[in-house]
């Protein structure tokens, strides 16, 4: 799980006040995009001339979270359909799949139409992630040479104004840096990068009702 971006997205977002992520309507929307950067560098996501994404090999992957993405990628969508398709239920996976490795402890919600409360068992966890990705924006070095999953995590936080990682000051200070992780992205496919660099807007459709199913 270390190296799973859905969760390591999940634990990024993750806010100790709200026993859950920072807000779960966009929480939900970045760790289906984590997901999709992830399947993309196992090469098991690819890109046709038009756009489309196309599956590459036919045995699952063994994570229930990705193997979810997968299916639906099967049906030929684009990359920014793929980001909203399902996210409702692939955020309450990564969850799952976090307090199955005893990342997370699951409470039963205060009020009969609350959420279920999640807290981390390990507050150092999410705080030692954190440190890195903001090592990763601050630091001086070139672009390249941050890891992969680092840069994808910034690249997520910040379009996600995920602010206990990229301020809105930080925002602007960096905006070259935060740009260079974002545009890394089309390394491994054009589309994938634009849907990071729209996720803002759709987040907006989102939590107004237009973001799809």
């Amino acid at each position: 799980m270390n190296d799973d971006l859905a969760c390591l997205m999940y634990l990024l977002a993750y806010d100790d006040a709200a026993e859950g992520p920072y807000d779960r309507s966009r929480t939900q929307l970045l760790v289906r995009t984590a997901a999709l950067i992830d399947l993309a560098w196992r090469g098991r996501l690819k890109e046709d001339g038009g756009g489309t994404v196309t599956v590459s090999g036919a045995q699952p992957t063994g994570d229930p979270v990705l193997d979810g993405v997968l299916r639906d990628a099967a049906a030929g969508h684009g990359w920014k359909r793929l980001v909203r398709r399902h996210r409702k239920q692939t955020l309450p996976q990564v969850e799952d799949r976090l307090a199955a490795a005893g990342v997370l402890t699951v409470k039963a919600p205060r009020t009969r139409f609350g959420t279920r409360r999640l807290t981390v068992s390990d507050p150092a966890v999410p705080a030692a992630l954190r440190a890195r990705v903001v090592v990763a924006l601050h630091g001086d070095g070139p672009v390249t040479e941050i890891p992969a999953a680092d840069a994808a995590l910034l690249a997520l936080a910040a379009a996600g104004g995920i602010r206990s990682v990229v301020s809105r000051r930080d925002h602007k200070t960096f905006r070259a840096r935060i740009d260079g992780c974002t545009r890394h992205l089309a390394t491994f496919a054009p589309g994938l990068e634009q849907a990071v660099r729209t996720l803002p807007t759709t987040m907006i459709a989102a939590q107004g009702g237009m973001g799809g199913s």
